[in-house]
């Protein structure tokens, strides 16, 4: 039985993977969540990839901002309840290791606020960056006229 920080802990997380889906952060945060999920092995790794691409598929499919609330409700729930069972089914050490990785998620979902930042990287010519949900960003190449 899972007490209410775990409880919790689980419902952060599973509120963490809507928010990340479909936003900029989605890529590196399905991989860093399915390597939290998969505790090292392929298999269950390669299962949270595909379910964490179902919930990303399932949420740009709604048609209107009702049905996408209902999806982000259905979502969150889902992933809740597996944050739940794989804490419940973890001994005490590796339940304190799951749980300070879900709150990294957390954190890096869009729920607090990272700035953006970027560091310790080398660019040889052009760059662009582009951070923030829902950012836009226009390219034009050619002269200008």
């Amino acid at each position: 039985m899972l007490d209410e920080v775990m409880t919790a802990a689980a419902a952060a997380g599973g509120v963490a993977v809507v928010q990340a889906a479909g936003s900029d952060l989605w890529v590196s945060f399905r991989t860093r969540c399915a390597r939290l999920i998969g505790r090292g092995d392929p298999d269950r790794e390669d299962g949270a990839l595909e379910r964490l691409d179902r919930t990303a598929a399932a949420l740009a499919a709604s048609a209107d901002e009702e049905e996408r609330e209902r999806q982000r409700e259905t979502q969150a729930e889902a992933w809740r309840a597996e944050f739940a069972a794989l804490l419940d089914s973890l001994a005490a050490a590796e339940r304190d290791e799951l749980m300070t990785g879900l709150d990294a998620l957390r954190a890096r979902s869009g729920g607090e606020e990272t700035g953006g930042a970027v560091s310790g990287n080398t660019f040889h010519g052009p760059v662009a960056f582009q951070t923030g949900a829902h950012s836009t960003q226009e390219i034009r190449f050619g002269t200008a006229g």
